[in-house]
C-alpha cells in the first residue's frame, strides 16, 4: 500500500446538499492529500434570514436517522439544531375516502423522534461552512456546463464561458434534469407520476403538535410537515395532486386555496393559511440504468428521483454522497484512480439496489392510494386499520420511514 496519494482532480457539478456533502466528507479524510476538488453551480450560496418576522424557506427536508448520522459525523448537527429544526415524535396517516388510519409514535420503536424537519437552506449553509476557505476546494458559482470531453485517463469539462477544467472524475450532482447526465449519454428510465406537487409554508389555527400529518386524497397525498419555532402553528405542505387539479389549485386566489387546503385536512389543524408564495413541481420517477460511465458518476437526483410522499429523496441522495465518498477514500488508500471501474462499480452496487427498492415502494403506495374503485377503497381502509393494530408490522414501517 502506498504511503502517498496521486494527484487527482475531482469535479462536482452541483453544490446543493448532495454535492456539498460529498465534498465535505472528503475534505475531512486523511486521504484528501493531493486531491483537488472543484464544485460548479449556477446558484448563489444560501442566505439565512437575519430579520423579524422570520420568513421560512418553503423547501424543507425530512431527515432520517441515517442522514442525521452523516451530519453528526461532519460535526454539524448541533449547529443545525441551533439554527432551527423541528423534531417530530408522531406521524398520522389517514385515507380521505374512508376510515382507515395509522398512527406512528417514536416511543413505539424506542427512539426519541421519528425524524427531523429542517429548511433546506439551513442544512446547506452548515455543510458549506465545512469546506469554506479550504485550500484544496474551489467553488465556481454562476457557471453552467456546456460540454464534456471524455479521454482515456481523464475528462475535460467545458464551461459556458469557455473555461476548460480537466478532471480525474466528474460527479453529476446537478439534479433531476442533470446536464452532466445528458452530456454523458446515460440511459434513464423515466415515467411521469401524472401529478405535480404544490409546496408552501402555512400557518394553522391549531398547533402542529410536533406531528407529521398525511392525508391520502383520491387525487394524491397531502403532507403537512411541522416547522421549528416557538409558535408551533407553522408548517410546510407538500400537496401532490393529479396534474389537472394541481394546475387548477395554482390558479386559485389565496383565500380560495386556503379554504381548499383546510377542507382537505378535514379541520384537523383548524383553519390553514398560506404564508408567502406557492410553488409547483412536476413529479417524475427517474432511474439511471447505470450510475457511471468512464470518468462520470451520478449521485442524488441525477441518478434517481422519486415521489415525495415519504420524503426520502434527499435522504437517498445523502446516502449516495456518503457511499461515494467512502469508495473514493478507499481507492486513494489503495493508490487506485478514483475513476477506476472497480471503485465506481462498488458504489453502484451499494446504492442502486436500495434506490430501486425505494422507487418501487413509492410507486406501490402511489398506485395503492390512487385506486378509486369501491372495493379497492374498502380493502385499503381495512389494511390500514389492521396495520395499526399489529405492532410488529407498524413498527417495521416506522423504522423504514425513519431510516433506522
Amino acid at each position: 500500500m502506498s504511503n502517498t496519494h496521486r494527484d487527482e482532480h475531482l469535479v462536482i457539478v452541483g453544490a446543493g446538499l448532495v454535492g456539498a456533502t460529498l465534498a465535505a466528507i472528503l475534505s475531512q479524510s486523511c486521504h484528501a492529500q493531493n486531491l483537488q476538488i472543484t464544485l460548479i453551480d449556477r446558484n448563489s450560496a444560501p442566505i439565512l434570514p437575519t430579520k423579524e418576522p422570520y420568513e421560512y424557506d418553503p423547501r424543507v427536508v425530512a431527515l432520517t436517522a441515517a442522514s442525521q448520522q452523516i451530519l453528526q459525523n461532519l460535526g454539524l448537527w448541533q449547529s443545525i439544531e441551533a439554527l432551527g429544526i423541528c423534531h417530530y415524535q408522531h406521524m398520522q396517516v389517514w385515507d380521505n375516502d374512508g376510515t382507515g388510519a395509522i398512527d406512528f409514535h417514536a416511543e413505539d420503536i424506542g427512539q426519541p423522534r421519528l425524524g427531523s424537519i429542517v429548511e433546506n437552506r439551513i442544512v446547506l449553509d452548515r455543510v458549506l461552512s465545512c469546506i469554506d476557505g479550504l485550500k484544496n476546494i474551489t467553488i465556481l458559482r454562476g457557471q453552467g456546463v456546456k460540454d464534456i470531453e471524455q479521454g482515456e485517463t481523464q475528462a475535460t469539462i467545458v464551461l459556458e464561458d469557455g473555461h476548460r477544467l480537466n478532471a480525474s472524475l466528474i460527479v453529476a450532482a446537478d439534479g433531476g434534469l442533470s446536464t452532466v447526465r445528458k452530456l454523458g449519454g446515460f440511459k434513464v428510465g423515466e415515467k411521469s407520476y401524472e401529478q405535480s406537487a404544490i409546496i408552501a409554508t402555512i400557518k394553522t389555527e391549531k398547533s402542529h403538535q410536533h406531528t407529521a400529518w398525511q392525508n391520502f386524497l383520491s387525487t394524491g397525498p397531502l403532507a403537512v410537515l411541522p416547522l421549528h419555532g416557538a409558535d408551533e402553528r407553522y408548517s410546510s405542505i407538500v400537496w401532490s395532486a393529479d396534474t389537472a387539479l394541481s394546475d387548477e389549485l395554482m390558479t386559485l386566489t389565496k383565500a380560495a386555496f386556503d379554504e381548499n387546503l383546510s377542507r382537505s385536512l378535514e379541520g384537523r389543524l383548524g383553519q390553514a393559511t398560506t404564508i408567502g408564495q406557492r410553488y409547483q413541481v412536476p413529479l417524475i420517477a427517474r432511474h439511471a440504468e447505470n450510475y457511471f460511465h468512464k470518468h462520470i458518476v451520478l449521485a442524488g437526483d441525477a441518478a434517481h428521483t422519486i415521489h415525495p410522499l415519504a420524503g426520502q429523496g434527499v435522504n437517498l441522495g445523502l446516502l449516495d454522497a456518503a457511499s461515494l465518498a467512502q469508495e473514493i477514500n478507499r481507492a486513494r488508500s489503495r493508490d487506485l484512480a478514483i475513476s477506476d471501474g472497480s471503485v465506481l462499480r462498488r458504489y453502484q452496487r451499494q446504492r442502486k439496489h436500495q434506490n430501486a427498492e425505494m422507487l418501487l415502494l413509492m410507486q406501490g403506495f402511489k398506485t395503492l392510494f390512487g385506486q378509486r374503485a369501491p372495493m379497492a377503497r374498502l380493502a385499503r381502509n381495512y389494511g390500514l386499520t389492521r396495520f395499526n393494530t399489529v405492532p410488529l408490522i407498524k413498527n417495521w414501517l416506522a423504522k423504514q420511514a425513519s431510516g433506522i
